[in-house]
Parts: structure tokens; C-alpha cells; sequence
């Protein structure tokens, strides 16, 4: 089974949250991850992802939501098939309430009009509750990795009960 992790990153942030997510989804099980930095699109791989059960998105807040490099994918990169994959999404963020859920429930939006299946995992599996999907302050991060690390467990997870 393969899980693609697809996120913008100009500082790092958020590629070190999609590496704990990477963390938590390959402990879950047999699992191929891969992450992919939409700062460059050749780091895009179609095939992994028209082969994955499940796709994550993480985007940094800018302006209260996503960042323009990621609404710009979602609105013209039609390359890679997403129907039918699970859907999950996380941010990073500079301020306690700059966005960041806002930007989830806008990457969750996006996916499931390419006809994605959102998934967080919610209240439904206890603590930590994970409602739409993990957030972290960049300077909180690292405070944060296991959070991050459980929300990839619990899609994995996911992925191998419904696609295995």
C-alpha cells in the first residue's frame, strides 16, 4: 500500500510535520510513503500517487488560509487521479489563531471535489482528538511530533482496514 504526503514549503515547517506524519503512517503497518513538495513540481510523482490508497495535504497558514501555491495545485494540476483515495490535510501556522483551521477545512474542500474521501480520525478514536487534522505553531513543532505522528498512524491505519 502507498500513502502520498503533498504539502508546500518555503521554510521547512511544514516539511518536518509532513516527516512525523511520514513517522506515524509507517508505523501503522506495510506501508510506502511519499513526500512530495509542491515548491517544485518535479518532485510531484503521478504515478505514486494514482497508486496510493490515501493522500495528505499540509499547507502553511498565509493570510488566515492556505498558501497560494497550494490553492494554485488544487485549482490546475490535474496530472494525478485523486478519486476515491482517502483525504487527509494539516497546517502549520505562525499565530495561535491565524487560520489554521481554516486552511484545513479548505484543503478537505478541495479534495473531496476531486472526488476524495476526508478523513481525521475525529473524536472517534479518544485522545488526543484529532477533529479535522493536526496543527502546530512553528516554534511548538517539535512539542507537537507525536500528535503529527499519531494522526499518520490513524490514517494509515484507515488506509489497510479499507483498501487492503
Amino acid at each position: 500500500m502507498k500513502i502520498s504526503i503533498v504539502y508546500f514549503s518555503a521554510s521547512g515547517t511544514t516539511e518536518k510535520a509532513a516527516g512525523f506524519i511520514e513517522e506515524g503512517i509507517k508505523s501503522a503497518g506495510d506501508i510506502e510513503v511519499k513526500l512530495m513538495n509542491i515548491a517544485d513540481y518535479a518532485n510531484i510523482d503521478n504515478e505514486f500517487i494514482n497508486e496510493s490508497s490515501a493522500v495528505i495535504f499540509g499547507s502553511p497558514v498565509y493570510v488566515a488560509d492556505i498558501s497560494w501555491q497550494i490553492k494554485k495545485f488544487f485549482d490546475e494540476y490535474r496530472a494525478a487521479k485523486f478519486a476515491g483515495k482517502l483525504a487527509g490535510a494539516f497546517s502549520t501556522a505562525n499565530f495561535l489563531h491565524g487560520g489554521a483551521d481554516i486552511a484545513i477545512q479548505t484543503m478537505l474542500c478541495h479534495a473531496m471535489t476531486k472526488g476524495m474521501l476526508g478523513y481525521s480520525s475525529g473524536s472517534g478514536l479518544g485522545v488526543p482528538f484529532i477533529h479535522l487534522g493536526p496543527v502546530a505553531l512553528r516554534e511548538q513543532l517539535d512539542e507537537r511530533k507525536e500528535f503529527f505522528m499519531i494522526y499518520g498512524k490513524r490514517i494509515g491505519e484507515k488506509a489497510l482496514e479499507l483498501f487492503s
